[in-house]
C-alpha cells in the first residue's frame, strides 16, 4: 500500500501556490508542448494546432464546469445559483472537460472550413499531447486526495487516516493517462500509415472503456459520494455514449474503407 501524504498548497514568498492548479497547468502546457513539436515533425501547420488547442481548453474548462453543475450538485446550485460562477471554488466534470472541448474543436473546424479529413491529422497530434497533460493533471488530483475509492488491499490503494486503506481514483487516471501518451505514442506512425483519425479513436475508446471500470471503484460508504443515476456515475453514462458512437465511426469507416479498395 502507499503511504498517506496530501499537499493543497504551498508558498512561495507571499504567493499560494494551489497543487491542484498548479499541475493542471504544466499539464496544460506539456501537453500543447508535445502537439507543437509533432506538428513540426509531421509537417502539419502549428499554429492552427495551437488554435486549436485554445479552442479546445476554453470549452473544456466550461464544458467540466457546466456539466458538473448539472449532474453532480444541481439541488446545490439550484438554491444558490450564482455560486455557479464562482468556478474558483472549485468543482469541475472531466467528461464535461471532454464534451467541452469536442464541441469547440467542432466548432473551431466549422469556422477555419476544414473538410473532415483536413481535421484529422490535428486531432491525432492533438490527442497524444492532451493524454500526457492528462497524466500530468492528475497527478493533482492525487496529491489533494479528491476522488477517495473503496475500501481495498490493492498493493496501489492509499492508507488513508480514519477511513482505511482506499483506491485513490486520482492515481489510477493519472496512471492511465501516462500510459495512453506512451502506448499511442509508441505506435504513432503504424497508425497514421493505416489513415489519419485512427489514433484519436482508438486512445479515446481506450480510455471510455477502462475509465468506465475505474468508476466502479469510487467509495459508496463516505458521507460525500459521488452521485449516481441508476447505479451508474455520470460519467460512467458519457463513457457508454462515448463507447458507442466511436465503436459506431470506427466501424463505419473501416466498412468505407473496404468500398474504396474494392473500388
Amino acid at each position: 500500500m502507499l503511504p498517506y501524504f496530501q499537499i493543497n498548497s504551498f508558498l512561495i514568498g507571499p504567493l499560494t501556490i494551489q497543487v491542484w492548479g498548479l499541475f493542471v497547468s504544466l499539464g496544460i502546457l506539456t501537453g500543447i508542448y508535445l502537439s507543437y513539436r509533432l506538428a513540426k515533425k509531421y509537417f502539419i501547420s502549428a499554429q492552427v494546432l495551437l488554435d486549436m488547442a485554445v479552442w479546445a481548453l476554453v470549452g473544456g474548462l466550461l464544458g467540466g464546469r457546466i456539466f458538473y453543475v448539472l449532474f453532480y450538485s444541481l439541488d446545490y446550485y439550484l438554491l444558490n445559483p450564482l455560486d455557479a460562477f464562482k468556478f474558483w471554488r472549485g468543482g469541475a466534470s472531466s467528461l464535461g472537460g471532454f464534451f467541452g472541448a469536442a464541441v469547440a474543436a467542432w466548432v473551431f473546424v466549422k469556422i477555419r472550413h476544414f473538410t473532415w479529413k483536413e481535421s484529422l491529422p490535428y486531432l491525432d497530434i492533438g490527442i497524444v499531447g492532451l493524454w500526457l497533460g492528462w497524466g500530468i493533471g492528475r497527478i493533482g488530483c492525487f496529491l489533494i486526495h479528491d476522488h477517495v475509492g473503496r475500501l481495498s488491499n490493492f498493493f496501489l490503494a492509499v492508507n488513508f487516516p480514519f477511513i482505511g486503506i482506499r483506491h485513490d481514483l486520482g492515481l489510477y487516471d493519472s496512471l492511465l493517462g501516462f500510459v495512453l501518451f506512451g502506448v499511442f505514442l509508441l505506435f504513432f506512425k503504424p497508425l497514421v500509415r493505416r489513415g489519419w483519425g485512427l489514433v484519436t479513436g482508438y486512445s479515446i475508446l481506450t480510455y471510455a472503456i477502462v475509465r468506465f471500470f475505474l468508476d466502479f471503484l469510487r467509495e459508496t460508504d463516505l458521507e460525500e459520494f459521488d452521485i449516481r443515476y441508476f447505479y451508474l456515475t455520470p460519467a460512467q453514462w458519457g463513457m457508454i455514449v462515448i463507447i458507442l458512437t466511436l465503436t459506431f465511426l470506427l466501424v463505419l469507416g473501416r466498412i468505407r474503407q473496404q468500398k474504396n479498395i474494392s473500388k
